[in-house]
């Protein structure tokens, strides 16, 4: 027993001595803020990084609207689902969806809007479809301020032109909506802005396909199959007002494929691009005198539209000039496809 020692009840002094020896060794230690301010202050720091679009959180799939934005590729490949379907399922979502918080609730009381990620959230759609797993009710996210809608729809556009060049209409397309959803101030600055790195020639061809977007786009059963020159002379032809009448066409006829489409709209486009061009700007009439068409001489020719096409030859080979009021970007667009097309039989 002598060898365990005896627990002894420490006197007031001693109880003293301790207390000040503690004060001593805790006197220059920070005091610990309330619990309150630290609580205040992390929700203040996350409430900043979901500002700013830095946090990543799980959201329910039902509560996303994948139509809040409409998706610039029309067409997706259902073999190309299924295998981002099986990725998906084998190794989980690698890359976060995109959303934005929706001013007012969608159809459904969807308080998301999405961005980025239409094939992910759609392969997780799926999977929860067939499996009902609950780990598939809910899909990872990251969430946008509204403002960078511009922002998202240019990295959109990014993504699919490195993967899949998009057709011209799909560009014209996108460019609308992005319009119509605030991100840009209008159509022609979408455009501008969506392909800066394009050619002016290239942004005016995206321009033309816009505007079939917006005046057929809801009738046109293979717009995406437009080829180059016949939607230059398309949206010539909306231009020039034929738009009542190729929509009244449209809706007498349920073409089966893109040429048959064509088929149904070529007649009157050609008629509309035969008859003299309308140039009347109202205002003050002209002195002008009255324009003589045809063969002016042996090297100039003018067309009931106004435009003056004359020739020469240099050293190098032969020159066309084209003047007059009615030429537009578009038109010489068209205009250079006819005469590629003529020299390419």
């Amino acid at each position: 027993m002598d060898n365990y020692g005896r627990l002894e009840t420490p006197s007031g002094g001693d109880l003293e001595r301790i207390e000040e020896e503690f004060r001593r060794e805790t006197s220059d230690r920070p005091t610990p803020e309330p619990v309150a301010q630290v609580a205040a202050e992390s929700t203040a720091r996350l409430k900043s990084a979901q500002e700013q679009g830095l946090l990543m959180v799980e959201i329910p799939l039902d509560e996303i609207d994948e139509g809040a934005m409409i998706r610039d590729r029309m067409t997706m490949s259902e073999e190309a689902i299924t295998e981002l379907r099986l990725s998906i399922a084998a190794h989980g979502l690698r890359l976060p969806i995109e959303v934005f918080e929706m001013e007012n609730p969608g159809a459904a009381g969807q308080r998301y809007g999405l961005l980025s990620g239409y094939r992910r959230l759609l392969a997780v759609r799926g999977l929860l479809e067939l499996t009902e797993a609950e780990k598939h009710r809910t899909i990872r996210a990251i969430i946008r301020p509204r403002a960078d809608t511009g922002s998202a729809f240019i990295s959109m556009i990014e993504e699919n032109e490195v993967r899949e060049e998009l057709s011209h209409f799909e560009r014209g397309r996108i460019a609308v909506i992005a319009a119509n959803q605030g991100a840009f101030a209008n159509t022609e600055d979408a455009v501008d802005k969506l392909y800066a790195t394009g050619s002016k020639a290239k942004r005016s061809k995206i321009r033309s396909f816009a505007l079939i977007f917006e005046e057929l786009g809801d009738m046109l059963q293979f717009p995406e199959r437009l080829s180059e020159k016949r939607g230059l002379r398309l949206a010539a032809a909306l231009r020039r007002g034929a738009e009542t009448e190729l929509r009244s066409l449209l809706s007498q006829h349920t073409p089966e494929n893109a040429d048959q489409e064509w088929t149904i709209l070529e007649p009157a486009i050609s008629d509309l691009e035969a008859a003299p061009r309308d140039t009347s700007r109202g205002g003050r009439p002209r002195s002008t005198p009255p324009v003589r068409y045809g063969w002016t001489d042996d090297q100039t020719l003018v067309t009931s539209a106004g435009i003056t096409i004359r020739r020469a030859r240099d050293g190098r080979g032969h020159i066309l000039r084209f003047e007059g009021e009615a030429l537009t970007v578009e038109l010489m667009d068209s205009l250079m496809l006819e005469i590629r097309s003529l020299l390419e039989k």
